[in-house]
């Protein structure tokens, strides 16, 4: 049998334009016969009807509990059914859209979208857009214009393969053609796989989270497992519920593709680290410093102060003090002001972007510590030393990035109170993976960060576990899965 299933209503309407192993009625797969039910089958769903508890929703709910990869997938099929974009942001999408239309002298656009594609050549880019958005084979589109000149996301449903003319089914099937012949992911042919994962890189990122040769060990090692494992980028959002699991390893914004992509699996029901709720916490320096003073983990001193408030709360805490724009990462967002006149030459450049930022106490120690943590445990430990004549781990204010040293240990070698502060700090966010960074002074710890999306590079944070690193990330996202498919839940099917 074919590796994907193209679900029909009716095998005649198809049968010359699809090859015939590929076909199945709706009903004889809700029926699981001729081997419909086994795994491994991308299963792209073209019924006409997609409205809740139809059984184009039945088809698409059932690949999922069988382990199939559907398209669309059940949540999709919701979401098309229900007026998702009155709390969807859409922004985005709109925003492309003005930029394609902006010539127009329409008020009204239509689309149909075969698989991303549109015969309108000039809108090509925002279908394939939609498309991630709202990944499904046949998709009819409206975009309006307003009285504001701007266009708006209208209208978004899932179109009728049954009703489209002969040309249009021609259409349809070519596009499908190119959608199942994109290249997918390389495994050995005589391997099976026991679930697929994605992982999601930035091969062009100046500062990934981790290096090629770790991504290459978390692939063996996945392959090892048993598990498909696929390098993905920001282009194959619409791919993201056929997959298993999402892993994450490039760098992490609310404003970021990545977050996008974190809450398109969740709502996919992908397992995904980071999760969304994960990056909310960990990327907003203000949410992180008022958790960690609500759950009585040790942290600097911090106030949280608007322009006009900077030099009281500076003095207040005392010369030297640290000050972060909320949403930062690698140390950047990141400043000292060692009086108030240096305070006041930072002011313009620390307010550019921020209408609030963090005035922090100073406490300067020779290296952060970095505990690495999973499901709640300490995973492994490194001591990251500050930059060359500054007191920062990365530093970004000279003609190149400047990296301190660094130093891997066992984390049973780690003081009892770095990996006791590490654990309260990082069970405040949740059970994912994430990087603590403790300062260690004579008479306490002080959690300075939590960090999701940690850095993992081979030959650093792997240098004592080695492969076991990666192996135990892995077990965890592979249970992570298995938790999920022991409470699938099918329910009725039509008759």
């Amino acid at each position: 049998m074919s590796k994907h299933l193209v679900i029909v209503e009716r095998h005649e309407a198809w049968a010359e334009l699809i090859p015939s192993a590929d076909l199945s009625t709706a009903k004889d797969y809700l029926t699981g016969g001729n081997g419909l039910s086994a795994r491994g089958l991308r299963v792209i769903n073209l019924c006409r009807r997609f409205t809740y508890l139809s059984r184009g929703y039945y088809c698409s709910l059932l690949a999922e509990a069988r382990g199939h990869r559907a398209l669309p997938s059940a949540r999709t099929v919701l979401e098309l059914n229900r007026d998702i974009l009155a709390v969807l942001d859409t922004g985005a999408l709109e925003e492309r859209a003005r930029r394609v239309l902006a010539d127009s002298s329409e008020g009204r656009v239509v689309l149909r979208l075969y698989f991303g594609e549109t015969a309108q050549k000039e809108l090509e880019g925002l279908g394939r857009r939609i498309f991630e958005t709202f990944p499904a084979p046949l998709l009819d589109v409206e975009l309006q214009r307003e009285t504001d000149g701007n266009w708006r996301l209208h209208r978004v449903r899932a179109g009728d393969a049954e009703r489209l003319d002969a040309a249009e089914r021609l259409h349809l099937a070519e596009a499908l053609q190119r959608y199942v012949t994109r290249p997918q992911r390389r495994v050995p042919a005589a391997a099976t796989t026991r679930y697929d994962l994605a992982i999601l890189h930035d091969p062009d990122e100046s500062l990934p989270p981790s290096d090629t040769r770790a991504l290459a060990r978390f692939r063996d090692e996945g392959r090892k497992m048993g598990l498909g494992v696929e390098f993905i980028t920001r282009r194959d959002l619409g791919r993201i519920a056929e997959f298993d699991a999402l892993f994450i390893r490039t760098t992490t914004r609310i404003d970021h593709y990545s977050f996008r992509f974190a809450k398109r699996a969740e709502s996919e029901g992908v397992v995904v680290i980071d999760d969304p709720d994960s990056i909310l916490r960990c990327t907003n320096k203000l949410y992180l410093a008022e958790l960690l003073q609500h759950q009585g983990v040790p942290a600097p001193r911090t106030i949280l102060v608007p322009p006009e408030g900077l030099e009281t709360a500076a003095a207040e805490i005392g010369y030297p003090v640290v000050l972060k724009i909320p949403d930062g990462s690698f140390s950047l967002g990141v400043f000292k002001a060692d009086d108030v006149h240096a305070l006041r030459k930072l002011r313009s450049e620390i307010f550019a972007n921020a209408e609030l930022v963090l005035t922090q106490e100073y406490v300067y120690t020779p290296f952060d510590w970095r505990i690495g943590m999973l499901d709640g445990k300490p995973l492994w430990a490194c001591q990251y030393f500050m930059s060359k004549r500054n007191w920062k781990v990365v530093n970004h204010d000279g003609p190149r990035i400047d990296e301190g040293r660094w130093k891997t240990l066992s984390v049973s070698d780690v003081p009892p109170a770095v990996l006791d502060a590490a654990v309260r700090a990082s069970t405040a966010i949740g059970t994912g993976l994430y990087g603590v960074d403790v300062k260690e002074l004579a008479d306490r710890v002080i959690v300075i960060e939590v960090n999701d999306n940690p850095n993992i590079e081979a030959g650093v944070e792997d240098k004592v576990l080695g492969r076991t690193l990666y192996r135990t990330i892995l077990e965890s996202l592979v249970a992570r899965i298995e938790r999920g498919r022991g409470a699938a839940d099918v329910g009725r099917l039509p008759a």
